[in-house]
């Protein structure tokens, strides 16, 4: 399997398929949004999902566990004050409730999450945004709220 991005930090390799998935959204609008998750055992990170064009954040964020980290962008198209239409695309750092504090870098992930699932997305996140070229805003989530589409909207003005 060809790869596309080695990083160098935690020893991850991002596929092909992530960044070609991501282009694909951002140029063909093939997709509304894909989520992401860390294979350890192969130490990849791959296309856990892809949203089809029809589909909503609604159906973004049902798609996310309750009790594992992952990664998501999301193609959010909106009209401005001016009545202009524009795209942004948000990328989303999931995880949920507890704080861990390792290596002076605050991680927020799930509580029932294993350590070492979340030292690795926590370590792994500005790798994998080098490789997805063309991201407006980024979101840590720790909870559906700090994610919902009025935060969505409010970013993007």
């Amino acid at each position: 399997m060809a790869m596309a991005f080695k990083m160098a930090t935690t020893g991850m390799w991002v596929t092909d398929e992530c960044k070609n998935s991501f282009m694909e959204m951002k140029w063909k609008k093939v997709a509304r949004y894909i989520v992401y998750k860390i294979d350890e055992g192969s130490r990849l990170v791959t296309v856990d999902k892809v949203g089809g064009p029809g589909e909503s954040y609604d159906d973004l964020a049902a798609s996310l566990p309750k009790d594992d980290c992952r990664y998501a962008v999301f193609d959010f198209d909106f009209v401005t004050v001016d009545n202009c239409k524009k795209s942004k695309i948000f990328f989303i750092a999931w995880s949920v409730t507890s704080i861990l504090s390792f290596m002076f870098i605050k991680i927020k992930s799930p509580s029932e999450s294993r350590i070492r699932a979340k030292i690795l997305y926590a370590t792994s996140k500005d790798g994998l945004r080098r490789v997805l070229d063309g991201i407006s805003y980024e979101l840590q989530a720790t909870d559906p709220t700090e994610m919902g589409m009025d935060v969505i909207k409010d970013r993007a003005k």
